[in-house]
């Protein structure tokens, strides 16, 4: 079974075909505009053992607003579509990622109720030309549109790129959790016969 799903978004801000394959093999091929974000999006496909493909265009000569904020939109929708009726998922997901003096944890439910809960400070607003309060914009669109819950805790750090980073690997890692098949479990991992 080949869980994958692919999409194409086109506004007047941004045009974006993005696929994705949960059970993959960690390669990317990602063309997204905004070069930190596709740093962002290499390792998050690396490191959860995905594989991505991104061809976005946008209006990166206004902000990287709107292209960050799509991408989350149409990475949620693919990995919603892909995961199917969630039969025999783990659903659930935890990782701890250390990168030098930062530690961050990401915990995610496949629950069918998107909720964005994010504690995180960056003490920079820059991480070269991309702004890092669009890290909180592009989760919040993923969580939604995959209708997630989304957990993000960032224990301790000072600098600004390796929180951002630490984020992305825990993120791939917590979902490459939850988005596992265990034969163990029959049906959907709920109560309600449903998620």
């Amino acid at each position: 079974m080949t869980r994958s799903a692919s999409i194409t978004r086109k506004t007047g801000e941004t045009n974006i075909e993005l696929a994705l394959t949960i059970d993959g093999e960690g390669k990317s091929e990602l063309e997204t505009g905004v070069p930190f974000m596709t740093h962002m999006l290499d390792l998050f496909t690396k490191h959860g053992q995905f594989d991505l493909t991104i061809n976005a265009k946008g209006d990166t000569e206004v902000d990287d607003h709107h292209t960050t904020e799509d991408i989350g939109i149409c990475l949620g929708q693919v990995l919603r579509e892909a995961l199917g009726d969630k039969k025999g998922i783990k659903r659930y997901g935890n990782a701890f990622v250390p990168m030098d003096e930062t530690l961050a944890q990401v915990v995610v439910d496949l629950s069918n109720r998107p909720h964005l809960e994010m504690r995180a400070h960056f003490p920079s607003q820059k991480v070269g030309t991309f702004d890092t309060e669009l890290v909180h914009e592009f989760l919040w669109k993923l969580a939604l549109e995959a209708r997630m819950n989304l957990h993000v805790i960032v224990h301790y750090g000072q600098n600004t790129h390796h929180i951002i980073e630490a984020i992305f690997k825990a993120l791939a890692r917590a979902l490459d959790e939850a988005t596992t098949i265990d034969p163990r479990i029959k049906g959907v991992p709920s109560t309600k016969g449903m998620l």
